[in-house]
């Protein structure tokens, strides 16, 4: 994980765009060192940040990793209260059982918990779904609708439509919803959507929503099982995307139209819903 002086010095570096900050500034708005300023730049070098160094200029971020980590995930995030507390695995069994643990334990609506890879995943059915690491997205979120449980199937549909309209916005690829939780490309599933709930006769305790995103997959990475059936943004043409990127447009749509569906205007999210059926 990343020390919270790293955390500073990346903080600053990337609110400069692609200016160069001197040493000096850096250490006056950080109260640091020059050694403790090269310490931490080579601390984010090791986590795959490129930041270029120069005589009586000083330093500049050039390049981001392709990573799902808090600092990546969250700057430029715009949502107001989804995915504002994350939790970051590097492996994960699975991103919903680690959900709902600290649901049990009282996290708050919209901890967002993120893997690099995951080993035990989760589908209908029982399904299994597991990937290698930093190939795809998964992510899972803790929800506490005010809904009475026959209403929180509702929320699967709200998250395929985000994701849907999402991948099409971010990379061009035209994704389609299939009944009732997979989104497809070409009669290929892209993502699956695994919504599970805690509840009571009358009210939801919580629910975790789980999405798995195949983003750069390899045909020869996919379980055999499902090699025929399935497909990755990268297998279908999509630019290069970083996925941190794709995480946060997924969750601001979502929030959309979660705050949609609790206010009683579902049939908006209804009706994206349908014109992106296959």
């Amino acid at each position: 994980m990343m020390s919270r002086a790293t955390r500073d010095l990346l903080s600053l570096l990337a609110a400069a765009g692609e200016g160069w900050v001197s040493g000096a500034e850096i250490s006056r708005r950080l109260g640091v060192s020059r050694t403790a300023i090269w310490k931490q730049v080579e601390a984010l070098r090791a986590l795959g940040y490129a930041v270029e160094a120069a005589p009586r200029k000083g330093y500049r971020l050039v390049a981001r990793p392709d990573l799902l980590t808090p600092e990546e995930v969250l700057a430029g995030l715009t949502t107001r209260r989804l995915g504002r507390v994350v939790e970051y695995r590097a492996a994960v069994g699975s991103t919903n059982d680690l959900a709902k643990e600290m649901a049990r334990q009282g996290a708050p609506e919209g901890l967002l918990v993120l893997a690099e890879q995951q080993t035990a995943g989760k589908g209908r059915l029982g399904r299994s779904w597991s990937t290698p690491p930093g190939v795809a997205i998964a992510m899972s979120l803790v929800l506490r609708p005010d809904l009475p449980p026959y209403a929180a199937p509702r929320i699967t549909l709200a998250a395929a439509v985000a994701v849907a309209e999402s991948v099409r916005e971010v990379t061009g690829v035209a994704a389609g919803i299939k009944w009732p939780n997979d989104v497809q490309v070409a009669g290929r599933k892209l993502c699956g959507i695994l919504t599970e709930m805690e509840a009571e006769l009358d009210r939801v305790a919580f629910v975790v929503l789980g999405i798995g995103l195949n983003v750069t997959l390899r045909r020869e990475q996919m379980d055999p099982s499902f090699r025929d059936t399935a497909t990755s943004l990268a297998l279908e043409g999509a630019p290069p995307v970083r996925r941190a990127a794709l995480v946060q447009a997924i969750l601001a749509r979502f929030e959309a139209a979660y705050d949609a569906l609790l206010g009683d205007r579902f049939d908006r999210v209804l009706d994206r819903w349908r014109a992106l059926s296959v």
